[in-house]
């Protein structure tokens, strides 16, 4: 038998992190959890502890020092990442340095910073191992295919809770109709992101920076039912699909496992296996005019530099106001956008300039609220 895999997971409260615990709760032969960590929920990461016997954990009150300190009292052999936003930026860096592979569901990380936190991976010969579902399936995809073979990313979208929704009632969206999410079970601002279709556009920038492709070959498909993650293209005009269930412990236990595909305790997917014997899987195109935010990321994509992380800083501002009741629904493209409209093209060369750019694009968002 082959010894257990030591997983650190960072955000345990989370969605990500109590799927993982559930892997590690089920997988015990093959998982065990040797610490986590929580943003400020003490009493929800002191049970958790308890039931998975993780002999350490800490809060964010703790700092990135006790993040740096719990990686090396630990020594996992894998870090799962699901802390949200740009929070999970140092976390990230932290366990590259230390040389750990990591197990990315903060989209937040390739986003902001991407060339810097490939170079670590590289330097300290670990992985990056993409956790989103979307980003899962193209890895996947890419590793089946064969990455000289693939020639555009289809990157697919549920479209939200507005998809159907017209213009002008969009236009009145509550922050109370923005997280019915027909499919997912998400935080607050990743479920408003997903309404905006910013999260989309987040994945567009993830997914470009992650996987070396330009912005142009890369396409978003709406496809309401969430069965297939993402799709690619090859040479010979032939499209490959990933498909499973909309269950995020499959991409965890992806990551979780590489670079071995193993048997695990999910049940296997089949097309026909729902109440009637049937399945039906649609495809659409985005209404780019009514989700502003997925076109401004990919302007974001095109030009690099700076600018991705202006706009995920823009876009974290503008959907906590709207979260917040600040704003309205539609002021968060518009919130975006204006931050946009700055030159963002310096280089990016360091932590201290990603941090720049960051705190420069929330103080532009701060002021067009």
């Amino acid at each position: 038998m082959c010894a257990q895999k030591k997983v650190l997971v960072l955000g345990a409260t989370g969605s990500i992190g109590t799927s993982t615990l559930d892997i590690i709760r089920n997988q015990s032969d093959r998982f065990v959890c040797c610490g986590l960590t929580a943003h400020h929920d003490k009493a929800g990461l002191a049970r958790l502890a308890a039931e998975c016997g993780a002999p350490f954990s800490l809060t964010a009150d703790d700092g990135t020092d006790g993040i740096k300190r719990l990686i090396e009292r630990t020594k996992p052999d894998i870090v799962v990442n699901g802390i949200a936003g740009s929070a999970g930026l140092v976390p990230s860096q932290l366990v590259l340095e230390a040389g750990v592979d990591l197990a990315l569901a903060n989209k937040e990380t390739i986003v902001m910073a991407a060339p810097l936190m490939l170079a670590l991976a590289e330097k300290h010969q670990c992985q990056i191992l993409p956790v989103d579902s979307e980003h899962s399936a193209i890895f996947a995809l890419l590793r089946q295919c064969g990455r000289e073979n693939v020639e555009k990313l289809i990157i697919t979208a549920s479209g939200g809770p507005f998809r159907t929704w017209s213009s002008e009632r969009i236009r009145h969206a509550t922050v109370a109709d923005a997280l019915k999410h027909p499919t997912w079970n998400m935080g607050k601002k990743i479920t408003v992101d997903s309404a905006t279709m910013g999260n989309k556009g987040l994945e567009v920038i993830e997914a470009q920076r992650l996987f070396g492709f330009s912005a142009d070959d890369i396409q978003v498909v709406v496809h309401p039912q969430s069965i297939v993650h993402s799709l690619v293209r090859t040479t010979d005009g032939i499209v490959y699909a990933q498909c499973s269930e909309p269950d995020m412990k499959h991409p965890i236990m992806q990551a979780l496992d590489y670079p071995n595909v193993n048997a695990n305790f999910m049940r296997p997917f089949d097309l026909t296996d729902t109440a009637d014997g049937t399945r039906t899987l649609t495809f659409e195109r985005p209404r780019y005019d009514d989700f502003p935010l997925l076109r401004l990321a990919f302007d974001a994509a095109r030009k690099d530099a700076a600018y991705p992380i202006a706009f995920n800083a823009a876009d974290e501002i503008a959907a906590q106001a709207f979260i917040d009741g600040s704003i309205g629904f539609t002021d968060i493209a518009r919130v975006t956008e204006s931050v946009m409209r700055h030159d963002w093209s310096g280089a990016v060369r360091d932590m201290q300039d990603v941090f720049s750019a960051d705190s420069e694009a929330r103080a532009h968002a701060r002021a067009a609220l």
